[in-house]
């Protein structure tokens, strides 16, 4: 089912929370919107479902307009943070419950409780009441309790994060599972970029109530709009320093870098993502001399915290790396992987 913001705006009070959005989704999609808290994405996806007016702008489903029609009408799912399971009820009475509601017929409740819940893999629970199963297993449930109403859409918010990281790392392959068997659209609220890099078909990046950029998880990775984006997605985050483009140079305020090809003389902001950052413990000609700031030992890699001067930069090293504190590293930018902003807007330049 194809959904469409236009030009929507949300205002509470003198606070611009939603500002001039437009979004596209297509029929099927499963789109993420990402960002820190208070940048208006759970208050977009509210709108949406119709548990908030918005000011002004148009919200469309299937090409018909819906800011007036009310939230039950619109046939859309919401799974919230929290699972709201009713604790008297059975797993199987509570992701019936919707259509008891809608007074379908006891056997067919069955049969699609049945159903769903094999989907889920959760038919053994369905006896229990919420209070003995684990926080994955009432996740499980309240997706269930979604899927069950085949609903025109899913909205999804935040519905991990009351989950440890290893329940959370698994029900994000059972919900992009779902989501490629339901071919459903979705539009899922999170701060969480691993889950929107993993989930979704395209990704929204919202900061303080404004859309930054709309695209696919790697395009938005690899060609970031602005520099808010650039450091947003991406842990760590991309190193950016602040300098000039002179010619075929970058002048940073601790190094200078030859660059590729020339580029328009001005301020600029040099990014680059810690993977692209080479480290040496012996020296390399033509490599940058850098301080061992401080090194973290992530298991299958290194984060290496370094020193040029006074600009602080991370590289991603392997391993094996192995460098003490306040040592000397030599260290090359990937020449192809450089990334430039304007240094006043901060948008893409490259």
């Amino acid at each position: 089912m194809p959904i469409e913001f236009k030009n929507v705006t949300k205002q509470f009070s003198n606070t611009l929370v939603v500002d001039d959005l437009s979004l596209e989704i297509d029929d099927g999609e499963f789109v993420v919107l990402l960002g820190p808290s208070g940048c208006g994405k759970t208050t977009t996806l509210r709108m949406l479902a119709g548990l908030e007016n918005a000011t002004s702008g148009d919200i469309l489903i299937n090409g018909a307009r819906v800011n007036d029609v009310p939230t039950q009408h619109r046939d859309l799912a919401m799974v919230f943070q929290s699972y709201a399971l009713y604790p008297h009820m059975s797993i199987a009475e509570n992701i019936g419950y919707p259509l008891r509601v809608r007074k379908v017929d006891k056997s067919e409740q069955q049969h699609r409780v049945k159903r769903v819940a094999r989907l889920l893999e959760i038919e053994p629970l369905l006896d229990r009441k919420p209070k003995q199963l684990s926080g994955g297993e009432r996740q499980r449930v309240a997706l269930a309790r979604a899927i069950i109403r085949e609903p025109r859409a899913y909205l999804m918010d935040e519905p991990l994060s009351n989950l440890d990281a290893r329940l959370r790392v698994q029900m994000r392959g059972e919900l992009k599972r779902l989501q490629h068997q339901l071919k459903t659209t979705t539009i899922y609220v999170t701060h969480d970029q691993a889950e929107a890099m993993t989930l979704a078909h395209r990704v929204a990046v919202m900061r303080k109530g404004k859309l930054q950029q709309f695209d696919a998880p790697m395009t938005i990775y690899e060609r970031p709009a602005n520099r808010f984006v650039a450091e947003f997605v991406g842990s760590p985050s991309m190193n950016i320093v602040a300098g000039r483009s002179e010619g075929d140079q970058f002048v940073g305020p601790n190094f200078s870098l030859q660059l590729p090809e020339a580029h328009v003389a001005g301020e600029v902001l040099l990014g680059i993502r810690p993977e692209h950052l080479k480290t040496s413990v012996t020296p390399v000609a033509e490599a940058i001399e850098a301080t061992v700031y401080v090194t973290e030992l992530m298991g299958n890699e290194t984060f290496v915290f370094l020193n040029v001067g006074e600009t602080r930069l991370i590289a991603r090293a392997a391993a094996d790396f192995r460098a003490e504190l306040e040592t000397k590293v030599w260290i090359m930018f990937d020449q192809e992987k450089l990334h430039f902003f304007d240094a006043k807007s901060e948008v893409r330049l490259n």
